[in-house]
């Protein structure tokens, strides 16, 4: 299975890709950061990194695509940035029929480390050990979209669904799912007319 994982950054748009063998044996394939230059305009922004997802999407035909869940953060123009980068990356993969998983900071800190609140190194050098790298992937947005890679491989469930995760999840990320799923259900009944 080939698991391309996105850190969405306006900026620089982190994609790691990896294959996730027999017994959970994770291969090292390709990581680069997609860049927009502040430069231009919001728009021409945006479609710089569209072209650079879809590129690398149609060059690796990744199986499943796993993009950081984006939380609020006090930064208003960054999260934004983040998240029509999370958006274009949910768009290249549904043009092309990739499912789609989004996971939390915490979830993929958790997944590499098993310390939901793990520094940053401690992120990147477990990236480089699990993947047998020679050295830490750059920048920080690489090494991200790698763990994010890494942390579907491990955890293939989707988003904050079911199974093995539930038991790691945090009040604020269980109630994060409930309300997915309660939207879903409604999404899904509201289809049916009931």
């Amino acid at each position: 299975m080939i698991i391309l994982g996105v850190d969405p950054g306006l900026t620089r748009c982190g994609v790691g890709v990896i294959e996730a063998g027999e017994h959970r044996r994770l291969s090292f394939i390709h990581v680069d950061v997609v860049r927009s230059s502040p430069d231009i305009t919001q728009d021409l922004r945006l479609l710089a990194v569209y072209n650079g997802l879809s590129e690398k999407m149609d060059r690796f035909a990744p199986d499943a695509v796993s993009i950081e869940r984006v939380f609020a953060q006090s930064n208003r123009n960054t999260v934004l940035g983040t998240a029509q980068a999370a958006g274009l990356a949910m768009l290249a993969a549904a043009q092309r029929n990739i499912p789609v998983a989004l996971h939390t900071p915490t979830e993929a800190k958790l997944a590499i480390t098993g310390n939901g609140q793990a520094q940053k190194i401690q992120v990147e050098r477990m990236v480089t050990r699990i993947l047998n790298l020679t050295k830490m992937p750059t920048p920080a947005d690489a090494a991200d979209a790698l763990a994010l890679a890494i942390c579907h491989a491990l955890r293939p469930a989707g988003a904050l669904q079911g199974g093995e995760r539930e038991q790691h999840l945090t009040a604020a990320q269980r109630q994060w799912a409930e309300a997915a799923q309660n939207s879903t259900r409604r999404r899904i009944n509201h289809d049916r007319g009931m």
